[in-house]
């Protein structure tokens, strides 16, 4: 008896599969950390890794490290590990990888994850914390320039400036020498609701690019919406509320006449 259409689509499939991972063809892991990359000194962070379901096992590489991490996932779809690191110390900040295994090969690494350790020892270079500043003002609207102005008095190759929340890794700039002050200005231009959030900026030397100092003072940026359309809005708004309370007034007052009514 012939073959089917669906049994054949079934094979060709498995065929394709197979070979897809014999070749070592599967997509790239994906790598994170929660609730940050950026890992205050002695906190815990953990290093998501996530490939394809029913993978067999994950590896976590830091670069420079001979050995690698390895681990089986425990929960279905079989699809994610959870790297935990407990009370992070300066040996753990550096970048990261991570791949899965499928088959017979592992996959190709995944996209860097830098590991940034925040708050060295008392008595290490890092530990004066930078300002951090905003001009012109800590409120905005869509739309405007607006520039972080991250400043140290003491020797600085890089500044750091990280959102609270924010998925993507922190801004990085090359500090400049301003009559003894090292500095860097980041511009948010121009500015869009995104960008509204906490930051704080951090400190780095290259001699150690993984190593920053203790966090700024925390800067609350808040972005309003100026706009034609959402000023419009608001009018509109308010203007249903009134008409609602104006509604719900002269109803409390029917039903409290018409109470009396009965009454007298």
């Amino acid at each position: 008896m012939a073959p089917t259409l669906p049994a054949l689509l079934c094979l060709g499939l498995s065929v394709g599969l197979r070979t897809q991972v014999q070749a070592g063809t599967f997509p790239k892991p994906i790598i994170w950390a929660e609730p940050s990359s950026v890992v205050p000194l002695g906190s815990s962070v953990t290093i998501l890794c996530q490939g394809p379901p029913n993978t067999k096992s994950f590896s976590l590489n830091k670069e420079g490290d001979s050995t690698p991490w390895n681990i089986h996932p425990s929960l279905e779809p079989w699809d994610k590990a959870n790297f935990f690191i407990s009370n992070v110390r300066e040996q753990q900040a550096g970048r990261y990888h991570c791949s899965h295994f499928i088959g017979v090969n592992w996959s190709e690494p995944s996209e860097p994850l830098d590991l940034l350790v925040a708050g060295e020892e008392p008595a290490g270079r890092l530990r004066d914390r930078p300002s951090l500043s905003v001009r012109p003002s800590p409120s905005v609207a869509l739309g405007e320039n607006v520039t972080l102005l991250c400043q140290s008095g003491n020797r600085t190759d890089t500044f750091l400036l990280s959102k609270e929340g924010a998925a993507h890794r922190p801004l990085r700039l090359r500090s400049q020498d301003q009559d003894g002050w090292y500095q860097a200005e980041f511009s948010l231009s121009p500015v869009t609701s995104a960008h509204g959030g906490t930051y704080r900026c951090y400190r780095s030397l290259s001699t150690n690019p993984y190593l920053l100092s203790q966090p700024s003072e925390p800067l609350a940026l808040l972005v309003a919406d100026y706009t034609v359309q959402n000023l419009t809005r608001m009018g509109l708004a308010a203007s249903v509320l009134l008409l609602l309370g104006v509604l719900l007034c002269q109803a409390w007052k029917d039903h409290r006449g018409a109470r009396d009514a009965a009454w007298s």
